[in-house]
């Protein structure tokens, strides 16, 4: 635990070194935006847009923020009003989420159309006229979509949209790996599960570490993961939250057509469009012609490349990450040997578990209660996502772990790629700046690389006799 860390101080070296991209983590809660189902990447940047600063907010501050929020961001239950509003002549304007689509030579209304056009699905209004230049403007509105003002008018009974303003971090990487170097290792670890949303004085360092792993596939391009943990670890909490690159799937009936491409529109599907995917409560999500899933799937998480039926074909970065809960005995540790059992069966196939490159042990940090989510400083949800994100593209540390870091003994090539890809993740996480030691480099990051894909590795021993042929303990070199 951080007793020995000062909080006061912590929160004000913060606000020193990083300004107006911190924000205190309890201003959400008092606001209870979280509550409204409102991400915290946006509910963080409509408090700051209305009442700037890092101190704790006072009554006035929260009755303006939630006015505010309860007037411009609609729920679902708000759209047949909305069109009600719109048919009276009103100009509307509301905080959501705007996607684009680029239609050529399509019937529409009984005449052939070409152009760009939006959609708010939140509240179900499709074919939004956009300027001609906005697209160019903001090319993320034709993948995930973007989170911002929209203003939009009903004329000539068309939707036009008039206005859009995005949200949007200013990301510097650069300034992100000097500001690391104004911390201590213990202050900025402190740091980073702030910046999730979590208390870092209610989680050992072995538990925090667990924690950070949940960012690996935002820093990290394909990288493609499990986590297994009981129910009440806040699993998915952190995604949910974090940005709006990240999709996450909970249950429901999942298609090729989600996942890869929909042949009949031409339409991408989430693993082309997203920078993560998150497939939660796996174990009881139902699948649609799961042969050609798991097909498919093996082909993207080996190869990074998606294709259906072959008529569409394109790479994507895009990391995924499969949750499921676990059954553990009363020493806390998993009921059967086998993990994976846990899963659909379709998805237990040795073939597609080797190409994943790690299991979070979930089961090895704190089940959430109220009191374990942050009450400190830290970095803005969107700047910290973004941050994330950018990571992705600065390959300096991922070809730095690829010199350093070799298997030893009988290795096996998907064990060295995976150790190495997740310690360049946490290296990117826990020191920015390239400066650390041997020996921290090994704990910190080399160390938690063994141990992700030692679970994975551990179970394919088990399953099939062909990976008996390799070292049944990984082991690496680090020079």
């Amino acid at each position: 635990m951080d007793n020995n860390l000062d909080l006061q101080l912590l929160n004000e070296k913060i606000i020193s070194v990083f300004g107006d991209v911190s924000i205190h983590k309890k201003r959400l809660p008092s606001t209870k935006l979280d509550k409204k189902g409102i991400p915290g990447y946006v509910a963080e940047w409509a408090i700051d847009s209305l009442a700037p600063g890092t101190g704790e907010l006072d009554e006035d501050e929260i009755k303006k923020i939630t006015g505010w929020t309860d007037r411009y961001i609609p729920v679902p239950k708000d759209s047949e009003y909305i069109k009600h509003r719109l048919l009276a002549g009103e100009t509307i304007k509301i905080l959501s989420i705007l996607e684009a689509r680029v239609i050529i030579d399509k019937r529409y209304k009984g005449q052939q159309i070409s152009g760009r056009f939006g959609s708010l699905k939140l509240l179900n209004l499709n074919m939004i006229f956009l300027p001609d230049d906005l697209v160019d403007q903001f090319p993320e509105l034709l993948n995930e979509g973007m989170w911002g003002v929209v203003e939009i008018r009903l004329i000539n009974n068309e939707y036009v949209l008039l206005s859009f303003r995005p949200m949007q971090a200013s990301v510097n990487l650069k300034i992100f790996k000097e500001a690391r170097k104004e911390f201590s290792f213990k202050e900025w670890l402190s740091l980073i599960i702030t910046s999730m949303g979590y208390d870092p004085f209610l989680f050992n360092e072995e538990e925090k570490l667990i924690l950070i792993c949940r960012l690996l596939p935002l820093v990290q391009k394909n990288m493609h993961l499990i986590e297994l943990a009981p129910k009440g670890t806040g699993k998915s909490y952190f995604y949910e939250n974090i940005s709006p690159k990240v999709r996450i799937v909970s249950g429901g009936t999942i298609s090729p057509a989600v996942l890869f491409v929909n042949n009949a529109t031409d339409e991408w599907g989430l693993l082309a469009r997203y920078k993560a995917l998150i497939l939660d409560e796996i174990q009881t999500a139902k699948f649609e012609k799961p042969g050609e899933i798991i097909g498919t799937l093996k082909g993207f998480l080996a190869n990074a490349k998606l294709t259906r039926g072959g008529k569409h074909e394109t790479s994507s970065d895009c990391s995924l990450v499969m949750l499921a809960n676990i059954d553990l005995d009363n020493n806390q540790q998993p009921t059967r040997e086998l993990y994976f059992e846990e899963l659909p069966e379709f998805l237990r196939e040795t073939a597609f578990i080797d190409r994943l490159k790690g299991l979070i042990p979930g089961w090895e940090t704190k089940k959430l209660d109220t009191n374990s989510f942050a009450k400190g400083v830290g970095l803005k949800t969107d700047f910290f996502g973004d941050t994330l994100i950018k990571f992705r593209d600065d390959l300096e540390i991922d070809q730095l772990c690829s010199k350093k870091i070799q298997l030893s003994g009988r290795g096996y090539k998907r064990n060295s790629d995976a150790v190495q890809s997740i310690a360049s993740g946490m290296m990117k996480i826990l020191f920015p700046d390239g400066n650390v030691s041997d020996e921290d480099f090994y704990h910190y990051c080399v160390r938690i690389g063994v141990k992700l894909r030692q679970l994975v590795w551990s179970q394919l021993y088990i399953l099939d006799g062909e990976y008996r042929q390799y070292d049944e303990v990984i082991s690496c070199k680090v020079s």
